[in-house]
């Protein structure tokens, strides 16, 4: 596959996507979702598997524009490096805005599971590191990881972070899939349920007596509005009040290329550095080949004179990285900033539901703002409202005590699944110490005793299924959802739970 001329992503090029017709009929819905990114076929997808009747409204081809022109990472961690998160918004807010991040790349896993989607969708480690020939003593990457692993979170220091080298922290558990694939099925499942899609169909008025959408003439009336265009439209909002919130957005070009590589040659990690702009790179299998997707060079949109010399320079930093690469496919999307880092996120007018400002994130916070629309239309109750309420003024730190504040939303309930192993391998494990691992798949609790032997069990409690955490001080598995104690060898030292930690790797069933 050669360089085409023009630019047109890779993802456009390797994904069919169905049609879907225009708006030619009145209707009523119970939501009206405007835009089929990843933000509206999301919150199409949640909302119809709750049985809601929903229409969606696209004005081009569903998934072609801002979420057909990402590099598509899913990655927790944001533009704002934690330690900075820490100093604007205090350590809740740090947890809370990660927090967001993990639980949206699991909606994701979710559906891919559900649907059985053909995505190349796979869990990967990500990696943060220093500019390539940069140079840094670490010191500061020594901190993010440290701050991370305090709140939680899968983080290690590296001194030399592959392939890249140079220092920088490794994440586990961020991912990558191919975008279009992905949501192609998630608008079959929507379609399926009975769903309705409608291309080629601008909203162009809106009313709240009743709350309706016009498109092509044709009006559909609904319950709730979901904005999802990326940049939003004013809807229901008012031309003031939506101006002035247009002044809290700042609009940003970035430049993607993608280059077919050997296989194998370039590590099935998320990378992305510390330089300014930062550049970001992943890799996308293929058969006999990867494909290398590599971005950078942002700049503020319409601000730079030769444009092409943007992609030039992106094509020059990757070839000094991987030589001698066959660059297939240019392209640009856009990127939203906010003054202070974190989405908008929230009701914009009564009735009415929108996302912005995901920054580099768009799309794990497209698809938290669909999961957080979902919960509005629903009225249940989201952790992360106050947060990136469109009209907050500032987020303060304080005192607040997030996870028990929200302890009964389901992402709580397997947070310590998704974000508290401690590496994946028994090599983390020193000698007379515990930690929970992820091997095959599943949480484990290893211990590694003073010769060195090590003893695996299941890390999920026997009582109700929590995952226990290792205390060094006693040398025993502790549960912290009900106080179940275990020995290093996963007997049961004091209940609720009786039953002793589960053997690792599981037992073969025997035959009666």
């Amino acid at each position: 596959m050669k360089l085409r001329t023009g630019t047109q992503p890779y993802w456009s090029d390797t994904a069919t996507f169905p049609r879907y017709p225009k708006l030619q009929r009145d209707d009523a819905v119970d939501v009206v979702v405007v835009g089929a990114g990843i933000t509206g076929l999301t919150a199409a997808y949640l909302l119809t598997q709750e049985g809601r009747s929903v229409a969606v409204l696209e004005r081009e081809r569903c998934a072609e524009i801002d979420s057909g022109h990402t590099s598509a990472h899913l990655t927790m961690v944001s533009d704002l490096r934690v330690t900075e998160l820490i100093k604007a918004f205090g350590r809740d807010h740090a947890q809370a805005v990660w927090d967001a991040g993990l639980a949206a790349i699991e909606q994701i896993a979710a559906a891919v599971d559900d649907l059985a989607i053909d995505c190349d969708f796979a869990w990967v480690p990500g990696y943060l590191h220093a500019p390539i020939g940069g140079g840094s003593d670490g010191a500061s990457f020594r901190e993010e990881a440290s701050l991370a692993a305090e709140l939680g979170f899968d983080a290690r220091f590296l001194d030399q972070v592959p392939f890249v080298g140079g220092p920088g922290v490794r994440f586990e558990g961020q991912a990558r899939f191919h975008p279009r694939k992905y949501l192609a099925a998630l608008a079959q499942a929507i379609a399926d349920r009975g769903g309705l899609i409608f291309e080629q169909s601008a909203a162009t008025e809106f009313s709240d007596r009743p709350v309706s959408v016009k498109a092509n003439g044709r009006t559909i009336t609904c319950q709730s509005i979901v904005i999802a265009t990326h940049t939003p439209l004013v809807g229901n909002a008012g031309i003031v009040g939506a101006a002035l919130f247009q002044t809290k957005l700042a609009l940003y070009t970035s430049y993607v290329v993608s280059a077919r590589v050997a296989k194998g040659r370039v590590p099935d990690a998320l990378y992305w550095d510390t330089a300014d702009p930062y550049h970001y790179l992943r890799i996308e299998p293929r058969r006999d080949h990867d494909v290398v997707i590599f971005g950078g060079e942002d700049h503020k949109t319409g601000q730079a004179e030769d444009t092409g010399a943007c992609f030039d320079r992106l094509e020059r930093t990757l070839q000094s990285m991987i030589g001698g690469v066959e660059v297939m496919h240019r392209w640009s999307g856009q990127v939203i900033e906010t003054p202070d880092g974190l989405p908008y996120i929230g009701e914009t007018a009564a009735r009415q539901f929108a996302g912005t400002g995901y920054s580099g994130n768009g799309m794990t916070f497209g698809t938290l703002t669909a999961m957080m629309a979902a919960d509005r239309v629903a009225g249940r109750r989201n952790p992360w409202t106050d947060l990136f309420d469109p009209g907050r003024k500032k987020v303060k730190g304080g005192l607040w005590d997030y996870v028990k504040e929200n302890k009964d939303y389901p992402y709580y309930l397997i947070r310590d699944r998704v974000a508290g192993a401690e590496g994946r391998s028994t090599r983390a494990v020193p000698r007379g110490a515990g930690r929970v691992i992820e091997l095959d798949g599943r949480k484990v609790a290893a211990y590694r005793d003073a010769r060195g032997a090590v003893m695996t069990r299941s890390a999920v409690c026997t009582h109700m299924g929590c995952l226990v955490d290792w205390n060094q001080a006693e040398r025993t598995w502790d549960c912290p959802c009900h106080g179940s104690r275990f020995k290093p060898d996963g007997k049961v030292i004091a209940g609720p739970a009786e039953a002793p930690l589960e053997p690792f790797p599981p037992r073969a069933p025997t035959k009666e």
